[in-house]
């Protein structure tokens, strides 16, 4: 798919973004925000549908105008997602924004083990969210309470994986490729593919590669997309 040298933003834009290493997803959509302001002077409708977490990589889809009303749709489709496993220690949000917490010995643990265990997951099932995470609890976000220090009870949420293919392992790394519902958080699948083995693992690395039918390789770098908005000379881009 190539891409696009005219936008109409008031009237919609579905915007696919590869999202980079240590931005959040509002990071991503404060900076389109701005260009967009800056470039026509009108504030618009900017939202995005289903976020990724700071350590996370990859599609995050932003809609302008009036397609952010198609974002519940791509918010519910499926996801694919690859990444890595790291075994044998744990963090207190399930991946690398905190320290590890607890070592475990891995020495026990076989590829049969591994890829055995990866097999349990397909499936429905409830899963229960990382305290670290979007999850609003009376009103607040479950994050915001777990850095403020206070008990997080998160509920379970029933979640389907279609496939969890271990793609590479070299312990104490474990590369996946992973199809899942929305909902899915996949910190909580490395933690519980941990304890799953008895042992300890927390989410090395993760990248969103497509939501539904769109694909991380149609995906603008952020700087890329801004030069474009930037390179709109008239007011294609605004309908009034």
């Amino acid at each position: 798919m190539s891409k696009k040298s005219h936008f109409n933003f008031a009237e919609g834009e579905v915007l696919l973004i590869d999202k980079p290493l240590d931005w959040t997803s509002f990071d991503v959509v404060n900076k389109l925000k701005f260009a967009l302001k800056k470039q026509w002077g009108k504030n618009l409708k900017v939202g995005h549908a289903g976020t990724l977490d700071p350590r996370a990589t990859g599609l995050l889809i932003v809609c302008t105008g009036k397609k952010t009303k198609d974002i519940e749709r791509i918010q519910n489709a499926d996801k694919v997602y690859t990444g890595t496993i790291f075994l044998g220690a744990t963090t207190e949000c399930y991946d690398t924004e905190r320290p590890v917490n607890q070592t475990f010995d891995i020495s026990g643990i076989s590829k049969d083990n591994l890829v055995q265990c990866a097999s349990t997951f397909v499936g429905t099932q409830e899963q229960f969210p990382p305290a670290h995470s979007a999850v609003k609890i009376d009103g607040k976000r479950a994050y915001d309470l777990a850095r403020a220090g206070k008990e997080v009870a998160v509920k379970a949420k029933s979640i389907t994986i279609h496939k969890f293919d271990l793609t590479n392992i070299a312990l104490p790394l474990i590369s996946f490729y992973v199809e899942c519902t929305k909902g899915t958080y996949i910190r909580s699948l490395a933690n519980d593919f941990g304890q799953r083995l008895h042992n300890g693992a927390y989410l090395h690395s993760l990248r969103r590669e497509k939501i539904g039918e769109y694909s991380v390789e149609d995906a603008w770098q952020v700087e890329e997309l801004i030069q474009a908005i930037q390179a709109t000379k008239d007011n294609a881009g605004i309908s009034n």
